[in-house]
């Protein structure tokens, strides 16, 4: 069985909750160790002194991620690892028991970032938005310039650095440590855990990143190529292509963005042979960039985030209100089943097998069918979204929708009022206009209350607008609507309603659109909803 991780580093929404360290196999021992030394090969240039302090070192990035996975089981393999790097690769000029030393020096200054980190991880993510984003960059850098002072400082008393270069060697060993975890360790998070490789697969395998990877190709050439002889000063062109790839795939698009610009730097250093000075301003450089696209990576995801949840929550709202229309569509049909299953049953005791029976027996089937049509439209509406047209009167819609709030209007004295009808079919799905409408006259009911008793009144009616349209308008003596309320009240999450969610009018609205209509308030001095609808064929107006 795979071994889960445990924790998260970029957010899917999934649990957040940061678990014991897990004990490591050997295979994961020899691919830290593998991986490290190989990563110090490829990335050592412009070594400061003939030392092992370089301007680019991503190699820790690999050693934070395997401490944070693993924790203490992990510091013995990458402090083998940095000594063989130090040894193969890098050649310290210093015995092998100060590079034992100076690699224990540096792997618990790796694990103390580590920790705090896994601290910082407790019941939240590192990249999942701009405050963890901020708080993983505020550790790293300012945890690996501690890391690089004193490892500096532990060499110079040897006697390999003069005292005069300490502050330069600090200055380029934090630089490349700061640089190579900021840019390199997100990505080397995402191949290394599955589930983050899918989203790196996503990513890249689509022709989108050809495109992007020309982008990337020219910003490097117009920084390189045409500001190499001006000091860099089209320097800037680099922040085009992640601020494209962050905008368009979320923090996995900015975090192979980064990388990909990162390694371009590195080849155009090496092949223009710039100096080691340049090369460290250039770097401070990349790591702005690299930040500044992971923020906006984390923005892009945050919004998406919000707007799924609120895409999630208006559709669960929307549930609330079919559930109302449905309870209201299905109790007639449940009721005439009742009724006829009751007069089958008087026949039965009376002996009557013919005719009469049949007849009652027809009526349960049909009714039965018409209950489970109902239930069938619920079912496309949760999974599609979709609606069922049908041809229906406004009058019919309009008397059925007031009638299912006669007994409320008895039982609160409230005069419910239904005026001039025009005579005209609307194309629509009735289960979701009568959720506008029930919507509507809720609202209207409440507002109503607050007038004294005697002169709680709602009144429902509708006109004819132009030629193919009826305005349906929902009156009551409520205090009405200033601007500013009226302009809101479609806002959403505006409810006055105590255990409301402010959004039955935005789905009414929604609902209204989608029928080639409108609804809006209209600001006066008693409440005011217009409902405008399309017709079928012409309109009759009312007598």
């Amino acid at each position: 069985m795979a071994q889960q991780n445990n924790f998260t580093l970029i957010d899917t929404g999934q649990s957040r909750t940061m678990l014991s360290p897990l004990r490591p196999r050997w295979h994961d021992i020899a691919l830290l160790i593998i991986g490290y030394v190989a990563l110090d090969w490829a990335s050592y240039i412009h070594p400061l002194h003939g030392l092992n302090i370089t301007p680019w070192n991503p190699a820790p990035a690999l050693g934070l991620i395997f401490l944070l996975r693993f924790g203490h089981w992990m510091t013995l393999p990458i402090a083998v690892a940095i000594v063989l790097a130090e040894t193969w690769v890098r050649g310290l000029p210093v015995s092998f028991i100060g590079t034992v030393l100076l690699a224990a020096l540096l792997t618990f200054g790796y694990w103390v970032i580590a920790e705090i980190l896994r601290r910082l991880l407790v019941g939240a993510t590192l990249l999942s938005d701009r405050h963890g984003l901020l708080t993983w960059a505020g550790v790293v850098g300012v945890g690996t310039l501690i890391n690089s002072a004193l490892f500096v400082a532990a060499l110079s008393l040897t006697g390999f650095i003069p005292g005069s270069d300490i502050g330069e060697a600090v200055l380029q060993y934090w630089v490349g440590d700061g640089v190579g975890v900021l840019v390199t360790m997100p990505l080397l998070w995402m191949l290394t855990d599955d589930q983050r490789r899918s989203q790196l697969r996503h990513t890249v395998f689509r022709i989108e990143f050809l495109a992007y990877l020309v982008f990337a190709a020219a910003a490097l050439w117009i920084a390189f190529g045409l500001g190499a002889n001006s000091d860099f000063q089209y320097f800037y062109a680099l922040f085009l292509p992640i601020a494209w790839a962050a905008s368009r795939r979320g923090l996995p698009g900015a975090i192979v963005g980064a990388a990909i610009i990162q390694f371009g730097i590195i080849f155009a250093v090496q092949w223009l042979k710039i100096s080691t000075v340049t090369v460290l301003e250039i770097q401070i450089l990349a790591a702005v960039i690299a930040l500044f696209g992971f923020f906006i990576g984390v923005v892009v995801d945050e919004k998406q985030r919000v707007s799924d949840e609120l895409r999630q929550t208006l559709r669960l709202a929307a549930a609330g209100e079919m559930a109302g229309a449905l309870a209201h569509e299905l109790n007639q049909p449940l009721t005439a089943l009742s009724a006829y299953g009751s007069a089958c049953e008087l026949l039965l005791d009376q002996g009557d097998t013919g005719a009469r029976l049949r007849d009652a027996v027809r009526n349960m089937v049909r009714e039965s069918v018409r209950a489970a049509e109902v239930l069938r439209r619920l079912r496309d509406f949760f999974r599609t979204g979709t609606t069922k047209l049908e041809a229906i009167s406004l009058a019919d819609l309009i008397s059925t929708s007031a009638a299912s709030f006669a007994r409320k209007a008895q039982q609160e004295s409230i005069t419910l009022t239904v005026g001039t009808i025009p005579s005209c079919e609307l194309l629509c799905d009735r289960l979701q206009l009568e959720v506008v409408l029930r919507n509507l006259l809720s609202n209207a009911f409440e507002a109503a209350m607050s007038s004294p008793a005697g002169q709680r009144s709602v009144r429902l009616s509708a006109e004819v607008e132009g030629i193919s349209r009826v305005c349906v308008s929902v009156e009551d003596s409520g205090s009405g609507l200033d601007e500013t309320s009226a302009a809101r009240i479609f806002a959403g999450f505006q409810s006055t309603k105590a255990s409301g969610l402010g959004l039955g009018l935005v789905i009414s609205r929604a609902i209204a659109e989608a029928h080639g209509g409108n609804l809006w308030a209209e600001v006066s001095d008693h409440g005011v909803f217009r409902l405008l609808l399309p017709v079928e064929g012409t309109v009759e107006h009312a007598a």
